[in-house]
């Protein structure tokens, strides 16, 4: 509506300045529907649940839990069922951990929306009501003051000094000025309609009225919040990660379990093909880590958990892990970046910069009653850029309580503001742009006398004033005038004395600069996204270490420019983009995408929110983020604390570690399991090298506590040091690879002795025991190699208190079966003589030197690559 005049709009909406009446709000709520933005359909819970099944891996688990009920059912064999529904004990409480931490992070969020001031006030019927922002319709007429949130996209019916901030919509740091007298062209872009305000943004200054236009998905806001729901998210990579796992353990564990059972059926005269499959399927249960879905979702929950306590919610586990593999990090420079709040930085009076404003009361005083700015409960409330003024010149003021006897109020063609006040003389005060006022004066204070303005000192007054302009700073001039008599008002702007020069900025976050060196030392490449001008832009980012030369930053304009496969080959070029809209921020996003990196983008406003939801990873701010941002967001960062990033980035890379070491250690181990059956019954068909219960209970209780426990590991002191790993590179890297092939031979070799051993020189039963007895202590005791693909000599080894606690209570577990009787039965286990029991402890605490051995080779070749 901003290309109709005040009466038009109200003539196309049938309203009035006094208001629609009370009995038409219904039929209008039919029309233009509720002023509620849509949101995406939140999952029910059953759904949600039944979503944590969507792996491979947990659908082999249930597959293979089906076959174990209906073989146990078929041979009566009921004491088999506790296999399965172990099994699916173990399944389900994975789902379950899923589905509670999700709705935690949906409950944070919620309790964040709720913290928004949910009403406005209207005029209906002449009758001024404060509502619900729901119960807004259409032809609704608002009434605006200082601090409120636009409640819907308004047409401008009255506007007093009325100033709004837009950041959030445009990315535009500065106010804008609004004007509702202006009839604009139908072309004019949202940047530019001063005529109307918009839903989600402040007022940051003055008062006003206007007619309600748009409501709800018909908002500008709206609007952009419609794009996010066609747009999908992408897998995580160690979604992608698992699925190839599951993938690989199916293959091989159905090629074994094939071989196996046709070696036995030709090979063990004792063996039927009904036995003989039982067999084959009992190994496949038995094969499968049972405990790895639920070990890498809690490694995952304890992550979200640690971060909660530091302010960052993660709404989706597998979110943190992707932060973990974030190549780069898009960053929206307003209220981001920087504080998004104007700050004094430097000030010129006496004709050069000062520190200390206590020798110039002239500029004191100029700087603290030009100002509309005021002090309510402590906190300074009104347009930004007078509140930076009036809360650096507060200090300096003696007295506050002045009369101000009349006042020109800034405008865009003066561009200055002028309040008068009497003292013992009149006396008025200007502030404005420094091209408007330097025009206006014909003397300088200096040294608290008047002076002439020569052309001497107006050369070095611009010097000044171009050096804080270079700087990307706002810079505003001071001037004064006294006068004998009361005939003020119409010389009040004429042959003023100059006082000075102020430069502002909106600064970066005192944190940020540490969060930026982080990032580059860990290898990510933190990008900076804007609305705001070019030179604003590069300034904050030279500031930060972003960007060193102008040639870095790209504009929207020259986005628009260039096609689309010089963009995309051209990217990797700039770290900043300045002057650009919601659809150049999708166009990075993607195009870096397309570069195969991992992109984290962070932002608040809802221009922010569709690249948000096309990157690997959107990061939300809580506090000064809006409820769409919040709702598509990856991430929520509730106290807008960009080094926040950095620190879940370093969470993100020690659950990655620590799942891959909880890998290593649970394929290292079932290694042994699946190999050792297929060796024991080429070598010695008829003994038997582990029952069914036997292999679950080493995969349940054996190999979970401590692949658990190593969930829980520290990060290591150089993980921000490494750069980040590729997007396409599997969480099965080449150390992986390396570590469980030579500590799965290394434990398959200890083994394998023992069994080879013990069946040629004892009884099959003898053989069976010392086997189990020798698997359990190696695995437990192998634990501690896991802990790092570091010497244990190098690391902490006892830092770890969960994995103390953990690898105790399985040592103790492993002790009792050797000591309680009806052990034996329920494993089927017979007794060990001292002999034999030496043997067992020699070959399980033998895993640590041999280890350590081939550690020490592969970390001196690595040394030597180096």
């Amino acid at each position: 509506m901003y290309f109709l005049s005040k009466e038009d709009t109200l003539d196309k909406l049938s309203s009035s300045f006094s208001g629609i009446k009370s009995n038409e709000v219904c039929k209008r709520m039919e029309q233009y529907g509720k002023n509620v933005l849509k949101e995406k359909r939140r999952e029910n819970i059953i759904v949600t649940f039944l979503r944590q099944f969507k792996n491979l891996m947990v659908f082999v688990l249930l597959l293979s839990a089906l076959i174990t009920i209906v073989f146990a059912i078929v041979t009566k064999e009921f004491a088999d069922l506790i296999d399965a529904f172990i099994i699916l004990f173990i399944v389900i409480l994975n789902a379950i951990i899923g589905v509670v931490q999700e709705n935690k992070a949906q409950a944070s969020i919620d309790s964040l929306k709720k913290a928004v001031s949910r009403y406005c006030k209207v005029i209906r019927e002449g009758t001024v009501l404060k509502i619900d922002l729901t119960e807004l319709v259409c032809g609704d007429v608002v009434l605006l003051e200082a601090g409120d949130i636009v409640p819907a996209d308004l047409r401008l019916l009255e506007s007093h000094q009325l100033k709004c901030d837009e950041s959030s919509l445009t990315g535009e740091s500065f106010p804008v000025d609004k004007n509702s007298s202006l009839v604009l062209p139908s072309n004019t872009t949202i940047n530019e309609q001063y005529n109307m305000a918009f839903s989600g943004c402040m007022v940051c200054a003055g008062r006003g009225k206007g007619i309600v236009t748009a409501v709800g998905d018909s908002t500008e806001i709206g609007k952009i919040a419609n794009l996010l729901f066609s747009t999908k998210k992408d897998q995580t990579p160690l979604q992608k990660a698992i699925q190839k796992i599951g993938k690989f353990i199916t293959y091989s564990v159905l090629f074994v379990c094939l071989i196996i059972f046709i070696l036995e059926i030709f090979f063990s005269k004792e063996m039927n093909i009904m036995t003989a499959l039982m067999t084959s399927v009992a190994l496949a249960v038995a094969a499968i880590p049972e405990s790895l879905p639920a070990v890498i979702t809690i490694i995952m929950a304890l992550g979200v958990t640690q971060l909660a306590k530091r302010k960052v919610i993660i709404k989706q586990l597998h979110a943190i892990e992707t932060l973990g593999s974030c190549e780069i990090i898009c960053s929206d420079k307003t209220g981001t970046l920087t504080q998004n709040k104007m700050t004094v930085t430097k000030v010129v009076t006496n004709n050069s910069f000062v520190e200390n404003l206590n020798s110039y009361n002239h500029m004191i005083q100029c700087m603290y009653l030009c100002n509309d700015s005021k002090l309510s409960n402590g906190n300074v409330i009104g347009e930004p850029t007078e509140n930076a003024l009036y809360e650096y010149v507060l200090p300096y003021v003696k007295k506050h309580n002045y009369k101000r006897i009349y006042e020109m109020p800034f405008d865009s063609n003066r561009k200055m503001m002028t309040t008068v006040y009497n003292f013992d003389k009149i006396t008025s005060y200007t502030k404005g742009a420094f091209d408007s006022v330097i025009k206006k004066c014909t003397h300088i204070l200096l040294d608290g006398k008047k002076m002439i303005l020569d052309k001497n000192i107006m050369a070095n007054l611009q010097s000044f004033n171009n050096q804080m302009t270079k700087n990307s700073m706002r810079v505003l001039a001071f001037c004064f005038k006294e006068f004998d008599e009361y005939n003020y008002e119409e010389e009040v702007e004429e042959d003023m004395t100059f006082l000075g020069l102020v430069g502002m900025i909106d600064p970066p976050r005192t944190e940020v600069y540490d969060a930026i060196k982080k990032c580059f030392k860990a290898g990510l490449k933190p990008i900076m996204i804007t609305g705001d001008h070019k030179n604003t832009a590069f300034a904050i980012a030279k500031q930060l270490e972003i960007a060193s030369k102008e040639s870095e930053v790209l504009t929207g304009d020259e986005i628009n420019a260039m096609s689309d496969n010089d963009f995309f080959k051209n990217i990797t070029k700039y770290t900043v983009f300045a002057r650009v809209s919601p659809e150049h921020k999708v166009k990075i996003v993607q195009a870096l995408k397309k570069l195969d990196k991992i992109v984290a983008m962070t932002g608040d406003g809802i221009n922010d929110a569709p690249s948000l939801k096309m990157s690997n990873i959107g990061v939300g701010m809580g506090t000064m983020g809006t409820d769409v941002v919040k709702s598509v967001a990856d991430m929520v960062v509730t106290d807008d604390n960009f080094a926040s990033i950095v620190v879940a980035i370093e969470e993100g890379r020690k659950v990655y570690k620590n799942i891959q070491k909880a890998l290593q250690y649970l394929l290292s181990t079932n290694a042994i399991e699946v190999f050792g059956v297929l060796l024991a019954l080429i070598i010695y068909p008829n003994i038997i090298f582990l029952t069914a219960v036997q292999m679950l209970f080493i995969n349940l209780v054996t190999d979970s506590l401590p692949a658990f426990a190593l969930g829980v590991e520290k990060a290591e002191k150089d993980i921000m040091l490494a750069p980040p790993r590729k997007s396409k590179e599997s969480v099965f890297s080449k150390e992986i690879k390396i570590g469980i092939l030579y500590q799965s031979i290394l434990q398959l070799v200890l083994v394998m002795g023992v069994f080879c051993y013990a069946a040629k020189t004892f009884k099959p039963e003898v053989a069976n025991t010392m086997v189990f007895f020798t698997i359990i202590f190696v695995q437990t005791i192998h634990s501690i190699n896991a802990k790092s693909n570091k010497s244990i000599f190098d690391i902490k080894l006892f830092e770890n208190k969960i994995f103390n606690i953990c690898f105790l209570i399985t040592i103790i577990l492993n002790i009792s079966i050797a000591c309680m009787p009806f052990c034996y039965r329920l494993f089927d286990l017979t007794h060990l003589a001292i002999n034999q029991w030496i043997i067992v402890s020699i070959c399980s605490i033998a895993i640590i030197p041999l280890v350590e051995l081939v550690k020490l080779f592969l970390n001196k070749k690595t040394k030597s690559k180096a």
